[in-house]
């Protein structure tokens, strides 16, 4: 009875510690999203505004409505981003050459050269955490991840 009780007790605290780090963590990821970060030439972006970047890529165009599902937001909160990012010169609008209706948003050599760097901020993170873990920590690492944003997509 007593091993039982103790036991119960361990995962109360465990459960505890993990919900103190998950609040830890969430209170760092959003302190992280408000801090604007500077990537190449392009001056401070906010992490919405480097996070659209990423999801037009280099490789050419996008609809609007296909980056608002990239993203998972609104066709309108996209719009008001691209207008953010054209007035710097990052990315252009061009009409789609099928569908007169739809437009395409693709990087400007600006915007490519922020997507650049912020893959290089990745790469740079994820170097120094392989310098700081194991290679199985890092699996466990990527699996949490996985876990944590498909969990958290819910």
């Amino acid at each position: 009875m007593e091993k039982n009780r103790t036991s119960q007790t361990n995962n109360s605290t465990g459960a505890n510690s993990g919900g103190r780090s998950l609040g830890r963590l969430i209170l760092q990821l959003r302190r992280l999203e408000r801090r604007p970060q500077t990537f190449g030439s392009a001056g401070p972006l906010t992490p919405s505004e480097i996070h659209t970047i990423e999801a037009i890529g280099t490789e050419g165009g996008i609809l609007m409505s296909e980056l608002a599902g990239r993203l998972e937001i609104t066709k309108g909160a996209v719009t008001q981003l691209i207008v953010r990012l054209e007035a710097k010169d990052l990315v252009a609008r061009s009409p789609h050459p099928e569908d007169s209706r739809g437009t395409l948003i693709s990087l400007t050599a600006k915007g490519k050269e922020a997507h650049t760097a912020h893959e290089e901020v990745h790469r740079a993170f994820y170097e120094q955490l392989q310098e700081q873990l194991t290679e199985q920590e890092i699996e466990v690492f990527d699996t949490c991840i996985d876990k944590l944003v498909t969990f958290l997509k819910k």
